[in-house]
């Protein structure tokens, strides 16, 4: 798995002209798929989302995490995290999972985020052409794949 978090002051996805989601202070995460991808990656990745401290304390130091901050998150699914580039400019995803496999994935990861969360995560439309608006705050952009753990 691939997460691409933003810390946001705010952040809507929508589909078909309809906001389907919206949070304030929080977390946006670009969430990418591939087949080898499991339920150790979606337990590693959600623990390590929620309790990045990546928000400012009372010093203005990032040492408060989405948890510390109340904060609110939206996962919305994005194979082409997956894009390979090395050859021509036109990028392949073959390594991202289609969605009979990518779907029961995300859907896991998204209930994995709200257990840790203890609250409703947003999420889009896996497979729509979704319209993402925010306003990244800081800017902070962190990313994150499971098969290297860094």
């Amino acid at each position: 798995m691939r997460a691409v978090i933003q810390r946001v002051s705010r952040a809507s996805v929508t589909v078909d002209s309809q906001v389907i989601s919206e949070i304030g202070n929080g977390l946006l995460v670009l969430l990418g798929i591939e087949n080898e991808d499991n339920n150790e990656d979606i337990t590693w990745l959600s623990n390590k989302i929620v309790n990045l401290r990546i928000f400012n304390d009372n010093e203005d130091i990032m040492n408060r995490s989405v948890l510390d901050v109340e904060g609110n998150i939206i996962v919305v699914s994005q194979f082409t995290l997956h894009a390979l580039t090395k050859k021509g400019n036109r990028p392949s995803y073959i390594k991202a999972s289609k969605p009979e496999i990518a779907i029961p994935i995300y859907e896991s990861f998204v209930r994995n985020m709200e257990q840790n969360l203890g609250k409703k995560v947003g999420t889009g439309v896996f497979g729509a052409d979704m319209k993402v608006d925010i306003v990244n705050d800081g800017p902070v952009t962190i990313l994150i794949d499971t098969k290297q753990r860094e």
